[in-house]
């Protein structure tokens, strides 16, 4: 594609694509430190926040899970900690409502032990190792052999802090811009050039932080496809009233080190119901929220892709197990069951799903960490999935900090 414009055209010095809270919050970032640029968020749907952003947890994660020295657990912890003085500023309620991860037998105590370590590593402040007593205290419900305890885990609505964020990209002079899929991405010259059914937009530079779609887009900008983005589906439960009272707020299993997942949790929600998932299998689409939605090529890309070929070759019992469970009510309860023993299958009702935008290298395994790519203007960004709306600010302050050191943004 070459394009030389036209009087017509849009002309901005920088277009981030995406306007999940990443992208937002990128946006934020560089505003604050460049009132002078043009800034345009584009985004395909009428609205922001539709996908990742607008469908997962709710949790402000502490940074337990994520390897020591990572961009994910640096970006998490310090994320967090941000995100929550943010919310303050703002005046968002969020809730520190407190999280436990529990072991039920001995082989999940060593996993327990080494994910301990792990936080201690990663600098989160309070944690705890606790036994069954203390457990009881916080979940009177709950059986274990031994728990990790993190107070400082909180819960937050991500819809109102996306929201929030692109108000203040308002309030800074840049525009956020909805029903505007990006179709083709061209370079001419100094200029990149993004094709979008409202028009061209000319820029000088050009950020892309499009969730599922993110090797997509970064594909059109000529960047390297893989590592390729599979869509993994979650799908909730939520307890019925009745049942209410047997899970105070935040309740995990240990989860298998050889996967991102968390495994079939318990989450309290800020409107004080209680959610049970989600569990994680292949989805037919995209936007493959439900479990019959079905988009042929996007299913043909990801089985086709040698990267998932392999993960599924390794890994076909756990892929198995996910989907039974994912059809039946009583076996995705009983995963409840193992450390809330009292839950059952009548007391609970099917809830929303979301999607993961899950990076799988070539060689079939899962990218584990954050994903960022720079080619002269163009900074591409894939895989951030959770953490990412705990670690927006801080993220957004990595890519700020990229275009900062590779932009000439103050020219």
């Amino acid at each position: 594609m070459s394009y030389t414009g036209s009087e017509s055209d849009r002309r901005v010095d920088l277009a981030i694509v995406g306007a999940g809270i990443v992208g937002l919050a990128t946006a934020r970032e560089l505003l604050g430190r460049y009132p002078h640029l043009r800034v345009v968020v584009l985004d395909k749907e009428p609205a922001i926040a539709q996908h990742q952003t607008g469908r997962n947890s709710g949790v402000i994660h502490s940074g337990l899970y994520y390897k020591p020295g990572s961009l994910k657990a640096r970006l998490c912890v310090q994320g967090a900690a941000a995100m929550m003085r943010y919310c303050d500023e703002r005046g968002i309620p969020y809730n520190v409502c407190g999280k436990v991860v529990v072991a039920t037998s001995a082989d999940e105590q060593t996993r327990l032990q080494d994910l301990y370590q792990r936080g201690l590593a990663n600098g989160i402040p309070q944690l705890e190792m606790i036994g069954p007593e203390r457990l009881r205290e916080i979940e009177p419900h709950a059986v274990g052999l031994q728990a990790i305890y993190s107070p400082r885990t909180a819960i937050v609505d991500y819809g109102l802090v996306a929201a929030a964020y692109a108000d203040d990209i308002r309030a800074l002079g840049g525009e956020v811009l909805t029903s505007h899929e990006v179709r083709r991405i061209a370079r001419t010259g100094q200029r990149v050039w993004l094709e979008t059914p409202a028009g061209m937009i000319e820029t000088r530079f050009l950020i892309t932080c499009a969730g599922v779609y993110s090797d997509r887009v970064a594909a059109l900008s000529g960047a390297p496809r893989d590592p390729r983005i599979v869509p993994f589906r979650g799908d909730y439960y939520i307890l019925k009233p009745e049942q209410r009272h047997l899970i105070n707020s935040l309740i995990y299993p240990v989860p298998d080190p050889a996967f991102p997942f968390l495994g079939v949790h318990s989450t309290l929600k800020m409107d004080g119901s209680m959610w049970l998932g989600p569990n994680a299998v292949l989805a037919f689409g995209r936007e493959g929220y439900r479990r019959w939605d079905v988009n042929l090529p996007d299913l043909a890309d990801a089985v086709s892709y040698r990267g998932f070929q392999r993960l599924a070759r390794s890994y076909w019992q756990v892929g198995m197990s996910e989907m039974l469970r994912d059809w039946s009510k009583a076996l995705f309860v009983a995963a409840v069951q193992r450390f809330v023993p009292e839950v059952t299958a009548e007391g609970v009702v099917a809830g929303p799903a979301g999607i993961r935008a899950q990076a799988l290298a070539p060689d079939g395994s899962m990218v584990d960490d954050f994903v960022f790519h720079q080619d002269g203007p163009i900074i591409d960004g894939r895989n951030a999935p959770s953490p990412g709306a705990t670690s927006s600010l801080m993220i957004g302050a990595e890519i700020g900090a990229m275009a900062v050191q590779s932009f000439a943004l103050g020219a």
